[in-house]
This record gives structure tokens, C-alpha cells and sequence, in this order.
């Protein structure tokens, strides 16, 4: 089945409002790294509540990162971002929580990129917030154990960009945070990218896909 396809964030707003409305709801946002995950849900988020003060909230799978020191003993460093470098249990434990909806709070670790490292408890979700926009590269990964996930979201969006594209965000990212080029061009060619092919060529369909050209 072919998912419906959507051009701009202000096509998704009405939706995302009339799914807040039926209670608490979780929404997938997935999509390759640098296809703007991150960005498009703040900004969701931020619009949703200009309107309804605190109908939205963004839940960052990236908290579940394995911490660098796990990595290292395993020898998985080098290819953190991977399926495999992710605390997938303790997401999917957190998704069960936040859709159950039983608790006054549920704390949310958030990943912190220039420190590399997950904060815990970095995010407070309170029982009133009714909507929920969880973003990550894996949440529509057709692998065992990823596709165990999907049942937890009412609505999936996914972002595709053009892989050319893709790798000159990546680039710029790494850059960006003060990588030499030769370190960034290493990064992205020897994890990034093949994260991101295994995103485009694994990934589920989804409910709404949003199709982003270059910027």
C-alpha cells in the first residue's frame, strides 16, 4: 500500500490536531540521518503549540544511543548510529509508558551531539500532553527487532532526500561541529551513509511521506 504523499509541514497541522484530539497518540517522524527529522518535529511541535499550548511534545529516539564506553568495549565505535548501537528495549519500554499514559510525568533522555553523549531525564512529558512526535532514523525499520515498533504509532511520516543531498548534510554536520574534512569525509562514507542506505532500502511504508528536494 502506497502511503499518502504530502508537500509542505502546514499540509500535516490539521491532521496532527484532529489525531490530538482522540487522546494520547504517537506519531513516528523517521527517515534517514540528515533528512531533517529533528528539525521538521520541533518545528510540528512548535506550531502545534503556538496554538494549543502544550498539545505537542517531541520524543528523540537518538536518546537511546549505547553510551561510547559500551561501544568501545564491544568494538562498535566506529559505527555508533548503527541499528545495533541503539538501547531498542529501553526505547520500546518507553513507548509502552508513554502510550499508556498512566503516570503524571515520564522523563525522556535526550541526546546531546556535542558532547556525544545521552542525557537522562533530559525531558519531561506530562500526562496532559496529548500528542506525541517521536523521531528517529529506525522507527519504520522493516528488521527484527525494529518493526516491533510500529503498533506503538497512530500516524507514520517518512522524510526522503536524495541521497547527494544526504551526504552534503551529513558533511556539513561533522563539519560543522570542527571535524577536519578528511575525519568528516571518513565518518560519513564509513557509517553515515550506510545507515542512511539501510534506512531508504529497509524502512517500512509509511502513512505520509514527505519528498524534500535540495536547499
Amino acid at each position: 500500500m502506497t502511503g499518502q504523499l504530502e508537500t509542505s509541514m502546514e499540509d500535516l497541522l490539521p491532521r496532527l490536531v484532529a489525531l490530538a484530539g482522540q487522546g494520547r497518540r504517537l506519531v513516528a517522524i523517521a527517515g534517514p540521518p540528515g533528512s531533517g527529522k529533528s528539525t521538521l518535529g520541533e518545528a510540528l511541535c512548535l506550531a502545534l503549540n503556538a496554538d494549543q499550548p502544550g498539545l505537542a511534545a517531541v520524543v528523540p529516539m537518538d536518546g537511546f544511543h549505547f553510551d561510547d564506553a559500551v561501544l568501545r568495549a564491544r568494538g562498535t565505535l566506529s559505527r555508533k548510529g548503527a541499528p545495533f548501537t541503539f538501547d531498542m528495549g529501553g526505547l520500546h519500554a518507553l513507548l509502552a509508558r508513554l502510550r499508556a499514559n498512566a503516570e503524571p510525568e515520564i522523563a525522556v533522555p535526550v541526546f546531546d551531539r556535542e558532547l556525544e553523549l545521552a542525557r537522562a531525564g533530559a525531558r519531561l512529558i506530562p500526562a496532559t500532553t496529548p500528542l506525541l512526535l517521536v523521531e528517529g532514523n529506525y522507527l519504520l525499520l522493516d528488521d527484527p527487532p525494529w518493526a516491533g515498533l510500529r503498533p506503538m504509532f497512530d500516524l507514520t511520516i517518512r522524510l526522503e532526500v536524495p541521497r547527494p543531498e544526504l551526504i552534503r548534510r551529513l558533511l556539513s554536520r561533522w563539519l560543522d561541529l570542527g571535524m577536519s574534512r578528511d575525519d568528516a569525509e571518513a565518518k560519513v562514507f564509513g557509517n553515515d551513509a550506510l545507515n542512511a542506505d539501510l534506512v531508504r532500502e529497509r524502512s517500512a511504508t509509511a502513512d505520509i511521506t514527505l519528498e524534500q528536494s535540495t536547499r
